[in-house]
């Protein structure tokens, strides 16, 4: 039996079923796994080197045909397997071998290959589409004639001509929403972008999708937010809530919804909609009648996530009263690295935070209706119900608002609650006042960073059944959309010097508001404020302050207001920024444990090694030829 390996030039597979021109002849199709193509005959050797069909059948490439569809779980299905049946079973001709289209390659490629990505599978050698598709004028033949002409009579009775996305309110596993994810990205590839901030205990990406008009970078002046799911594994309608958003968005950016485009081209969006994807896991695996209240709320290594962050309310709390005391971008204190066992995805996540100039986030939960609000710590540690407002009490409340009213039922006075009493309140609460808690991820996000972060509680069932997931996307749809479009509220504009050269890290600070926020990269930031006059102050290290008077009328949703600020010589004793804490901002993971243990065994190219995934199973235990040109980075 000849098995070439992948690695093998070109020239010498087209010699290999060209050197017997004699004896080659069409065959009748008698694959089983190839019965559907556009055609009835094929021939041996195949293009690839198979010399015949007994062969072909006992090598890797054609049991990958025949498993593909529940690999992928249906996604590029038939696709995949018609296209590798026009390279293994070529067509024939007037005995003479009929190689497929390299344009038809090409396009499954492009569509299908975010499928592969998302169980860690490499693209199959043979789907090469350089090396065994030709071009038109080599006179080529599309396997996917037939298949492509079905497709079209279906989309020609959608009036939208198949822009439009079909949106399965089903539950999905870890690998079929990386697949949709990367889909929907695919799709939209102009706006949209997949990346990943890290990795679970368990290995498990936890992917994010951005869109934006300029996908993959941070444009002047344009707001970032970010929307968070499934931090505790077992509240899980989050996490399909932003799974169907992400799909939302892309498609009707589409078609043309003035809306989402506005606000895509306006806003950085970003969306993970699994923090938690192994405590998914164990949640899923009881299912919804028999999932109960904790199992798979915390990580794999049974922590809870939302009280693994670190503590920086007590810090504020004790130090307040100090006049030299930054009110933002504390420093996380060099004992939470010494003394607290730290989640890879809270460490993940605290890196993402600081790596965007996030303005506004949510994260979704479940187990009550409501919204509630930082401070999530109470300012007296004895009291666990203790209102606790932040400097910015206000825009919290305001941002909480905006949710819960555009919420289907979630201000309503006659919804039926969980157990607390919020409807008298709009549906909105103070974290401390409805329960205290320490480490919590949206204190983080005020006190390290610019980002107000709000948490949706979506509803009583924290694993609801799937018949109720899009009456629940109804209700939370508007809601999501609006807490969107309030980034653009208050302020925004740019710090620069006398040269026009933006200022890094120079403070935007509001007379009565004791919580500063920083410049951007470039200079450029964003200040949430409700309508009214405000006084407010630019100011850096070397450089003069510099303060403006505005007037924000309730008409304008943002004003611009930039600052030129003036070198001047600097005096340590005057100097605000001169304080000992602040150059320990930068100092992250200072014990460096987290990059030492993401290490990983390298192959002998240099690439990472990683273990072999579940799917190898397939071919290992068949005893035919291993095939490592699946695995990635092997």
């Amino acid at each position: 039996m000849i098995m070439l390996d992948h690695t093998v030039c070109d020239t010498f597979f087209l010699n290999a079923f060209l050197s017997l021109p004699s004896l080659a002849q069409c065959m009748e199709m008698v694959l089983g796994y190839c019965q559907d193509v556009p055609y009835s005959h094929t021939i041996f050797p195949n293009i690839v080197g198979h010399r015949s069909r007994q062969d072909l059948e006992m090598g890797a490439e054609y049991l990958l045909l025949s498993v593909i569809h529940g690999l992928l779980n249906g996604e590029c299905s038939p696709d995949i397997r018609l296209l590798g049946c026009s390279v293994l079973a070529p067509r024939c001709q007037d005995n003479k071998l009929m190689k497929p289209c390299r344009s038809s390659c090409e396009m499954v490629k492009k569509s299908c290959i975010h499928a592969f990505d998302a169980i860690q599978m490499a693209w199959p050698y043979f789907l090469d589409c350089d090396r065994f598709f030709v071009g038109d004028e080599e006179g080529c033949y599309d396997p996917l004639s037939e298949l492509r002409e079905k497709q079209d009579v279906a989309i020609a009775n959608i009036s939208d001509g198949g822009i439009f996305t079909v949106i399965q309110f089903t539950y999905h596993t870890n690998t079929q929403m990386s697949s949709i994810l990367k889909k929907t990205a695919s799709k939209c590839s102009h706006i949209s972008q997949t990346y990943s901030i890290g990795r679970s205990v368990e290995g498990k990406d936890l992917l994010a999708i951005e869109f934006s008009n300029n996908p993959g970078q941070h444009d002047l002046l344009e707001p970032e937010i970010k929307l968070i799911g499934n931090m505790h594994g077992n509240e899980v309608l989050g996490r399909q809530l932003l799974i169907y958003l992400a799909q939302y968005l892309c498609s009707e950016y589409l078609r043309g919804n003035e809306r989402i485009q506005t606000i895509i081209n306006t806003t950085r969006i970003h969306i993970l909609p699994s923090m938690n994807p192994d405590g998914y896991e164990i949640a899923a695996s009881e299912g919804h009648q028999y999932n109960g209240w904790t199992s798979g709320r915390a990580n794999a290594q049974n922590l809870d996530l939302n009280r693994n962050f670190p503590d920086l309310t007590s810090i504020f709390y004790n130090r307040r009263r100090f006049r030299h005391f930054r009110n933002n971008h504390i420093p996380i204190p060099e004992s939470y690295w010494s003394n607290k066992v730290i989640a890879p995805e809270t460490y993940a996540v605290m890196k993402w935070i600081r790596a965007h100039p996030f303005v506004i986030s949510a994260s979704l939960h479940g187990g009550e209706l409501v919204i509630s609000y930082p401070f999530d710590f109470s300012r007296h540690p004895q009291e666990e119900r203790m209102y606790s407002p932040t400097p910015d009490e206000q825009i919290f409340k305001q941002l909480a608002r905006t949710y819960a009213d555009a919420h289907a039922t979630m201000s309503n006075n006659v919804t039926e609650r969980c157990g607390a009493s919020f409807a008298n309140k709009g549906g909105i609460t103070n974290g401390a006042q409805w329960y205290s808690f320490a480490g919590g991820m949206s204190d983080f996000n005020y006190l390290h960073s610019n980002c107000y972060e709000i948490t949706v509680e979506l509803g009583c069932d924290k694993f609801p059944s799937e018949v109720e997931l899009y009456p629940e996307w109804l209700r939370n749809k508007e809601a999501l959309l609006s807490f969107m479009e309030f980034v653009h509220r208050g302020i925004k504009g740019i710090v620069k010097d006398e040269h026009g050269n933006g200022i890094k890290g120079a403070t935007i600070s509001v007379r009565g508001m004791r919580h500063d926020i920083t410049t951007a990269e470039d200079g450029d930031y964003w200040r949430l404020l409700n309508p009214g006059v405000h006084i407010v102050t630019a100011a850096a290290s070397g450089y003069t302050k510099v303060s403006k008077r505005i007037r924000l009328p309730r008409n304008i949703h943002v004003g611009r207001v930039d600052f030129v600020l003036k070198k001047v010589p600097r005096d340590p004793s005057l100097d605000y920024f001169n304080i000992p804490e602040l150059d320990s901002y930068d100092h992250f993971d200072p014990f460096n444990q987290f990059e030492q243990s993401s290490q990983r065994e390298l192959s002998e190219n240099g690439e990472e090694r990683t273990e072999k995934p579940w799917w190898w199973s397939y071919f290992s235990q068949l005893g035919i030829s291993a095939p490592t040109w699946l695995l990635r980075n092997y």
